[in-house]
């Protein structure tokens, strides 16, 4: 097994091995359905997207107009320096509407194929960043479909979040959505709707009974959450329907952010990070999710179904790698009921291989991969064996919410979002001050600010290229890994409400 496990982790690249026990990527060739491309709202031509992935260059790219996204948002991204032969990074903005069920023919429907203009819609703004890895197909079919399953669980609530008793009238948004809609989103609605009642969603939801909220008090706010969770669990179900169909590699970490009702909503399953800058003052609003920090859900999980370990590995964590000579000793240990460390006797089953193997950033899960929640990784298996990590990586969020209009906020203040390309290099404090210092010296009316802002992030996280690769500084690295920024200004949404 050790032997086994030093190869794997020797061949890694990303987190996931390439070839070898199901976690490659597929060699069939790319999805039709599904191909490869850049963000949309970017408006690259062939010719650009391909220049975009030269690993020589590196060049940063950005949007050709500021107003392709809602608020002015600046977006900038960057491919690895080797890692992948194409950016696993994929990202998507919208703004969308959901129409009241009552006001529809039929009560079917969403107000995205409809006059969005009317003020029975409920409109949300949406921004989302997802991590590839084994390949970008997973990462591609989230951009483009979990908005829509997120637009769809809205509709199921719409009425208890919009009613009279509950809600303001100022709920629905002024702000036309189908400014912001592509053809690739037009198009996606109808293949989420098809597909969600094949992942086990209902295809006609209906409003809770009534004695439902005499029993307890559900506040809107806990169903927005309630809402981008299942979203999120319809779309990991539809990525394992369409793997082998369409192709679909790998898996993908996600960090998405709406705006609804006056509350920003950041949802996020992986390793990527949001920020929010406020007066020079950073407010984290996500936490990574790493075998480290997942240790003791993943450790319970494997005292309830040891068979997921396939006999091969002990749920233990011990400081270092247990081997025959410490049998009968005694050594210092922990599992899920523990926080700390004590004393154990070592036994034979203590040999086995730990569920969590390496520490910091080295730390894998099954020896295989580095992140605990993301989407997709359904075909993943530890290398050279049958045993499947997917059991032990959550797909679930984990949510924070942001009363945006309880503060007044300036033109410099903003909610960063980044892959784990950006914050493998740069700290919060190192961002906020890049980004706090750079709106400061640009002009309040130029509305390409906030881009050249994400676009100064990136070019930091990148370096430069020097005789010894890609440099921060003399002493410090710079990032190799795909990079993708969102700069989001907080003001817009105060002017919406």
């Amino acid at each position: 097994m050790l032997t086994r496990v030093k190869s794997a982790v020797a061949t890694f690249v990303g987190g996931v091995m390439p070839g070898g026990g199901g976690g490659g990527v597929d060699s069939r060739g790319p999805s039709e359905k599904f191909p490869y491309s850049r963000p949309e709202f970017l408006g690259l031509s062939p010719d650009e997207v391909e220049s975009s992935a030269d690993h020589r260059v590196r060049p940063i790219v950005i949007m050709k107009e500021s107003k392709r996204l809602p608020w002015f948002t600046g977006y900038a991204e960057v491919i690895n320096s080797g890692k992948s032969t194409l950016n696993e990074d994929q990202a998507c903005c919208e703004v969308l509407a959901v129409k009241r069920r009552s006001s529809l023919p039929n009560g079917e429907g969403l107000a995205l194929m409809e006059d969005l203009a009317n003020t029975d819609n409920l409109t949300f703004h949406y921004w989302a960043l997802f991590d590839g890895h084994a390949g970008w197909g997973a990462a591609v079919v989230a951009s483009r479909l979990l908005h829509h399953h997120i637009a769809l669980h809205l509709q199921e609530v719409i009425d208890i979040l919009c009613a009279p008793d509950l809600q303001p009238p100022t709920c629905l948004s002024e702000e036309p959505a189908r400014t912001y809609l592509t053809p690739t989103s037009q198009r996606a609605l109808t293949r989420a709707v098809s597909l969600r009642g094949a992942a086990g969603a209902p295809a006609s939801p209906s409003v809770p009974p009534t004695r439902f909220f005499a029993e307890k008090k559900v506040s809107q706010e806990s169903l927005m959450v309630g809402a981008i969770e299942s979203a999120f669990k319809d779309m990991d179900a539809q990525i394992e329907k369409e793997r082998a169909v369409n192709n679909i590699s790998g898996g993908c970490t996600a960090l998405v952010v709406v705006y609804l009702l006056g509350k920003i909503y950041v949802g996020n399953a992986g390793d990527s990070r949001a920020v929010i800058i406020r007066g020079g003052e950073v407010i984290p609003m996500s936490r990574e999710f790493t075998p480290e920090s997942e240790r003791q859900r993943l450790q319970f999980l494997a005292f309830m179904q040891p068979h997921l370990l396939g006999n091969e590995f002990t749920h233990l964590e011990f400081p270092r790698r247990v081997q025959k000579k410490d049998v009968g000793k005694r050594m210092l240990y922990r599992d899920f009921t523990m926080s700390g460390w004590a004393y154990k006797t070592i036994q034979d089953d203590d040999l086995k291989f730990p569920l969590i193997y390496g520490e910091g950033i080295k730390a894998r899960v099954l020896a295989t991969i580095a992140v605990t929640r993301g989407l997709g990784d359904h075909s993943l298996r530890v290398y050279d064996s049958d045993i499947f990590i997917k059991p032990f990586l959550s797909c679930c969020p984990e949510v924070q919410v942001y009363p945006l209009t309880q503060y007044q906020h300036g033109a410099d203040d903003v909610l960063v979002l980044g892959t784990d390309g950006l914050w493998d290099v740069l700290s919060n404090q190192e961002v906020a001050e890049s980004v706090t210092c750079f709106l400061a010296n640009c002009d309040p009316d130029d509305p390409y600010r906030y881009t050249m802002a994400a676009q100064e992030l990136v070019m930091r996280a990148r370096g430069v290229l020097r005789d010894q690769g890609w440099r921060i500084s003399s002493d410090r690295v710079g990032s190799g890994d795909d990079i993708s920024v969102y700069v989001i200004p907080l003001m817009h949404g105060n002017m919406l409400d």
